[in-house]
Parts: C-alpha cells; structure tokens; sequence
C-alpha cells in the first residue's frame, strides 16, 4: 500500500454508501474547510475526525472503516488510544512505521475529555500525518479540544470530518430504518416502517438490531403483521396503538389496548407523550392546505407523517381538535402528579379524543 491509496480508495467507498439514499446531516459550521460527511459516508483519509453525540452511529462508522481498511489490506495494524489518559509520545510511536510496512489504523477515542498532551502532540501532528496510516479521532461534543477541532476543520492534515448527530425525530428515524431494509435488499411496507419505529423511538441501538432480525427472518417482504407479530408487546409500540384506536374514535379499543399495556409494565407518561406526539401533529396541520412532501418540509415531517394527519383529521371540528388539546395538558399534569389517579385521567382523555371533542 503506497501513500496515494487513500484518495484512489475514495471512489469505492462512496460507490458502496452511496446506494442508502441517506443524506449528509449538517452539524458543523459551513465554514469548514473539509468535507463532512454522514456516518454511512466514511471513508479513509489520513485524519477521520468522528463528531456528534449520536454513540451508535460513531461506533458503526468507525467499525464500517475498519472492515473497509482490513478488507483492503489484511495485515492492516489496529491501534486503540485513550486521549483522556494519554501517554506522551504514544501517538507517535503508534503511527511510525512498522518493520513490514504494513497501514495503521489508530482510533482515539474520548477527544472530548483529551489531556494538555494529546492536544499538543495531536496539533503536532497535524502538521505532518504519517503515511500509510488512518487516525480516527472520537469526539463526544463539548468544548474541551476545540483548537483542535477547529485546526482539523481549517484543512490542516487532510482531514474529513463524519458528522453523527442524534437522531431525535421520527422522520430521522424512519429514513434509518429505511435505509437498513434498502441496504439488504429487503422490501417493507410504510406500515411495518412506523410500527417497528414506534416500538423502538428510545433507542436507536435496538431499533437496527430489530431491523437485522427481521431481515435475517423474515422472507421478500416485512409487513405491519409481521412487526407486530416480532414486537408488538412492547411498551412504546401499545402506547402508540392506543393513541391510534382513540383517534380513530373507537373508545372500547383503545381502553381495551390501554389496560394491556398497563398490565404489561406501561407507565402513563409515554402513554400520554404518544397521543401529545399525534395531537401536536394534527393541531399544526389542522386548516393547511398542500401536499405531503411540501408539508413536511414546511413542518419538519415525514410524508407519511402528513398524510396519517391529515387522515386523521377527518371528521375533525377545528373546536373538538382545541378541546382535545387542553384535555391532553391536563391529562399530562395529572400523570405527572396533579391528580391522585393517573390512570383514570388517561381513561378520561381517550374518552375526549375518541369523541372528537365532543360532549
């Protein structure tokens, strides 16, 4: 492996990511001076600065490199430093060359909470990055090593920098999700893809291991009864059916799904956050007119978030949605301590909402 490979790898990589049809997520300033790219962009430069407080998908874009560089050259050497607990010169020492030649793959990890050292021997080495050698370095966020951020942001080393922020919103979740069935070649309907999101909305962790087992178990097709059938017995997944059947005005329903989930171990509180999720949503759609791409950039939606709402809102008054709204601030002061019965307020509000607002 000669110097050059790292730019005549680069065409390869991007061929492979850029089949997820996932875009770049833009977290840092645009002033920067090298590319930023989004974690399922990675690929091999002599400086890989890793930012954003999203664990999951720095830890697979660092895995996703790994293989990469191991696949190229398998007697690829791997290296581990704790910026936090550094040793002078360890760095260094890391990337001079080996008696074979062989690459080197460094991965510094806690750059976030780095020592005086590593911040001067890191600056040092920007200035002049070993050949044949890949230094990944882990940033959590905060402001400890922000000269060095901003230098590897200036274009010093030759660096790129892969963005990985949260993904908070459904719609950033559901296009994850997406992307993982579209990578293995598997189909799965919008039902299943809300469902299996609405399950697992707290961890993205579980929600991509839930993705490969049903990919790995399910044959040419994923659909809603098969995500059901796998993890329907979930908390977040009961809470948001509940909200589902009231809003579709089947009171007896939602109550019925209610008590099962209460039984399986639900808490109130996410109960109430799914309907304050759905009513939210209806409220700000409530009297726009548009279609469901136009909207939801106008929004910061989904699509299919669009047009579940504007179903929804069917039969629908403007007064009923008001009244649903003010039931659902109660109802979330209640379980959360103004009422001595949190689950009688919750019974309370999937009567209001199943009847519309009505009396």
């Amino acid at each position: 492996m000669d110097s050059a490979q790292p730019q005549s790898k680069e065409p390869r990589v991007a061929a492979r990511t850029a089949s997820s049809g996932r875009t770049a997520p833009r977290a840092v300033p645009k002033s920067a001076a090298i590319p930023q790219l989004a974690w399922h962009q990675v690929r091999p430069a002599p400086i890989i600065l890793v930012s954003g407080t999203e664990v999951f998908l720095a830890e697979r874009a660092i895995r996703q490199l790994r293989d990469f560089l191991k696949l190229e050259d398998p007697s690829l050497e791997i290296s581990d430093v704790q910026a936090d607990s550094y040793a002078p010169g360890e760095l260094l020492t890391m990337a001079s060359p080996s008696l074979f030649g062989e690459p080197r793959l460094i991965r510094v990890s806690s750059v976030e909470k780095c020592s005086d050292t590593f911040l001067a021997e890191a600056l040092d080495y920007l200035q002049n990055p070993a050949e044949d050698t890949y230094v990944v370095l882990r940033h959590g966020g905060g402001v400890r090593g922000k000269k060095l951020l901003d230098t590897i942001r200036s274009g010093v080393g030759g660096a790129i920098e892969v963005v990985c922020t949260e993904l908070k919103k459904d719609s950033d979740r559901h296009d994850f999700a997406s992307a993982e069935f579209k990578t293995a070649g598997k189909r799965v309907t919008p039902s299943a893809l809300r469902s299996l999101v609405a399950a697992f909305s707290g961890d993205l962790a579980e929600l991509s291991a839930a993705c490969q087992q049903l990919i790995a178990d399910v044959g040419t097709e994923v659909t809603e009864t098969t995500v059901d059938r796998y993890y329907g017995g979930r908390v977040e997944a009961n809470a948001f059916k509940v909200a589902d059947a009231a809003i579709a005005g089947h009171q007896g329903e939602a109550l019925v799904i209610l008590r099962h989930a209460l039984s399986s171990g639900a808490d109130p509180v996410p109960v109430v956050a799914a309907f304050a999720m759905k009513i939210r949503t209806m409220a700000k759609l409530c009297g726009v007119r548009g279609g469901s791409a136009q909207l939801a950039s106008q929004f910061g939606l989904a699509p299919w978030q669009v047009e579940r709402a504007q179903r929804d809102l069917r039969s629908w008054s403007d007064e009923g949605l008001a009244r649903c709204v003010v039931a659902l601030a109660e109802t979330d002061a209640a379980v959360k301590g103004a009422e001595r019965d949190p689950v009688f307020a919750l019974e309370r509000l999937i009567g209001v909402i199943a009847r519309r607002g009505g009396s």
